[in-house]
């Protein structure tokens, strides 16, 4: 047998990730998405697989560098899908059968999304607007007739900010546009606007018989300001006529909805949405609409879990999950839900007569599409996969792989499979948590394990795979990890109860994850423990080395560090901290210090390494900055790498080449310590 050997931190190269299953009407051919890291190693290439039902032949479709979001025509004979040249992405439609893939759409700011219509014959496109732009101007201009002229150098100008949402992580200071749809004719190639106004598209459907658009929106009321809506917690669904008729509002702005979906004989919508009760812990729920009337009923309100999709992982950064789908009968509607660690597939009556949990088993299901009554094909991930795509059968709940896009590699590495226990806390509440054993682990011995705590708070760590975490295992840690009270997958109340008590239960869930680790697994060695996290995990990091020494190595990533400072910093300050912590500067000053790990620092003797990206606007850099600076004025072991030109989602969709320098400089700070 061959000798496996540990995965390393550039096996991130090696590592496929599949997406996006699409299934064509015409003979079930399925479509996706395959993403790996490019030639040159400084970004991610996407193009589009072709995978043949009968022959399970798997052929690469697309070749462009930049393909995503592939989508059928309703009789299944053409493949629409974005492709990005330089800065702009168009939509582009290849024939099933041979044929070169043509762009038809050439909107001056891309595309960010699109959907067929019923009758194929057009695409509802949604871009962004610039109210500077001329209607002249909703093209991109041609390449041809260019001159060799250098353009001339722009000139600088200064950035004028009315508005407190005017920035945010991943996108950088915000551009005056506004999201918006349009219609485009595919056999003329014209464009219409839809939408105007100031004010951004969500989620949107079209209705099957192509008479009407339902679309989320967060749009102004009469004597309604730009402050006003950046400040409001809901939105809306719209109704365009196509007809006509205009817009109709919908609902009553009560609650903040995301996905949407027509039932097949257009009469109801279905829909993903939060009613606030419990602000930004709430639960996302299932909901229909029925359109003559405007009732709406909450399907899962039985169900003390969310609907969606909240799973922590370092393989994935904002992908779209699948939203409500309905069954090829109607009788059903098909929804991801987290639940104890894992996403599983649920159907939910649409009479409203109760739910049935689809699948089981310790998995991430992260996509799925309708194939027939009876076949699904799931996107799914576990502990020892970072994804593949699965036919389910609803009939004998039986699972078949459709892809194995890491087998090669998979067959040279040795991965450690966590092994899931829970323990009762202090307070009796019952708290789920892994432990990895090093690869090579021998019975007898004594490893140094580290305590990983993820981010959110309201997230969750899942059956599911972590390169960080493989990654420890193959240098000789242990890992252990848990889903502390804040996180998602175990009813309301829990989620909830980290809101105002940030490094109190929820610091003592991860402690007692710990105590219960070195009481049960006698191969820890407690005098060689560290503690890592990021986002909320790094405010909990930077909060355990304030208040305990019992870890003799810790790192933390895009953390927080001063909630005073952070509330104006951060793109989502303002909301956040008087949502989770109960203040702001000017009314609560004493309480959002005595939360902050930045006041106990004095009493920090852990040596601490930080890690932040430079283009954090999550998380801004400056609370990294004034942690290192409090800890070196006061002589205290630390060391500070900066990633720059890195934002919050480094470690899941950054540059692949600083992403294994974070993951070295983790590996290497606790083989210095521990």
């Amino acid at each position: 047998m061959t000798h496996k050997r540990g995965i390393n931190s550039d096996d991130l190269f090696r590592i496929t990730w599949v997406s996006d299953p699409s299934i064509s009407t015409y003979q079930g051919h399925l479509a996706y998405v395959s993403k790996n890291v490019n030639e040159k190693q400084d970004g991610y290439a996407t193009h589009i697989r072709l995978l043949h039902p009968d022959t399970m032949e798997n052929i690469s479709f697309t070749a462009g560098e930049q393909d995503h979001s592939p989508a059928w025509s309703k009789d299944g004979t053409k493949l629409a899908f974005i492709r990005k040249v330089k800065d702009k992405p168009q939509v582009w439609v290849m024939p099933l059968f041979g044929g070169e893939a043509v762009a038809v759409t050439k909107l001056q700011h891309g595309v960010s999304q699109f959907q067929w219509s019923p009758d194929g014959e057009a695409l509802l496109i949604k871009s962004q607007v610039d109210p500077k732009d001329k209607e002249s101007t909703l093209s991109a201009p041609s390449s041809q007739g260019k001159s060799d002229e250098p353009e001339p150098k722009k000139k600088q100008e200064a950035i004028v900010v009315d508005r407190i949402r005017y920035k945010s992580d991943g996108g950088g200071l915000w551009n005056g546009r506004r999201s918006h749809l349009f219609l485009v004719d595919l056999k003329t190639k014209h464009t219409i606007a839809l939408t105007t106004g100031d004010y951004d598209i969500g989620d949107y459907a079209w209705s099957p018989d192509g008479n009407q658009i339902v679309f989320v929106a967060k749009a102004p009321e009469a004597n309604e300001s730009q402050h006003d809506l950046d400040m409001k917690d809901t939105n809306d669904l719209y109704m365009i006529d196509l007809s006509g008729e205009g817009l109709r509002k919908l609902s009553d702005s009560t609650m903040s909805i995301r996905a949407i979906a027509f039932s097949h004989d257009g009469s109801a919508l279905a829909f993903h949405a939060s009613d606030r009760s419990y602000h930004n812990a709430t639960h996302v729920r299932l909901y229909t609409m029925q359109l003559e009337d405007g009732t709406v009923t909450c399907l899962s309100q039985a169900l003390d879990r969310p609907i969606g999709h909240y799973a922590v992982s370092d393989m994935r950064s904002h992908i779209s999950t699948t939203g409500p789908v309905y069954s090829r009968d109607g009788a059903s509607i098909y929804s991801l839900v987290t639940t104890d660690g894992s996403v599983q597939l649920a159907s939910f009556a649409v009479d409203g007569s109760g739910m049935d949990m689809l699948t089981e088993g310790p998995r991430e299901i992260y996509q799925f599409a309708v194939i027939d009554h009876d076949t699904l094909v799931l996107a799914s991930a576990d502990p020892l996969h970072p994804g593949e795509l699965y036919r389910f059968t609803l009939s004998s709940r039986t699972l078949i792989p459709l892809t194995r896009s890491n087998d090669e590699l998979w067959d040279e590495v040795e991965l450690s499979t966590p092994e899931s226990f829970s323990f009762t806390a202090s307070d009796g509440e019952s708290i789920q948590a892994w432990i990895m054993k090093p690869i090579g682990f021998h019975e007898g011995s004594k490893v140094p394990t580290v305590l990983e705590i993820h981010g959110g708070p309201h997230a969750m760590y899942a059956h599911t795979f972590m390169h960080e975490f493989q990654l420890l295992a193959s240098r000789g840690y242990a890992v252990v990890f848990c889903n502390p009270r804040g996180g998602h997958g175990y009813g309301q109340l829990y989620v909830n109860a980290v809101r105002g008590d940030y490094g109190g239960r929820d610091y003592q869930d991860v402690m007692e994850a710990m105590d219960h680790a070195l009481k049960t697994y006698s191969f820890i060695d407690e005098t060689r423990l560290g503690v890592t996290g990021g986002s909320y995990g790094g405010f909990m990091t930077n909060w355990i080395v304030g208040h305990t020494n019992r870890f003799k190595a810790a790192v933390t990533q895009r953390s927080i560090s001063n909630w005073i400072s952070f509330y104006g910093v951060s793109d989502i300050g303002f909301h956040f901290s008087e949502d989770q912590i109960g203040g702001n500067p000017w009314q609560h000053l004493e309480l959002l210090w005595k939360h902050s790990p930045i006041a106990y620092v004095e009493q920090v003797e852990t040596p601490l390494l930080i890690l932040h990206g430079e283009q954090d606007l999550r998380c801004p850099i400056e609370q990294a900055e004034q942690l290192f600076t409090a800890l070196k004025r006061l002589g205290k072991e630390t060391r500070f790498v900066r990633f720059p030109n890195s934002n919050h989602e480094l470690s899941r969709g950054g540059h692949p080449g600083l992403r294994t320098q974070r993951l070295e400089h983790i590996v290497g700070w606790f083989d210095m310590h521990l």
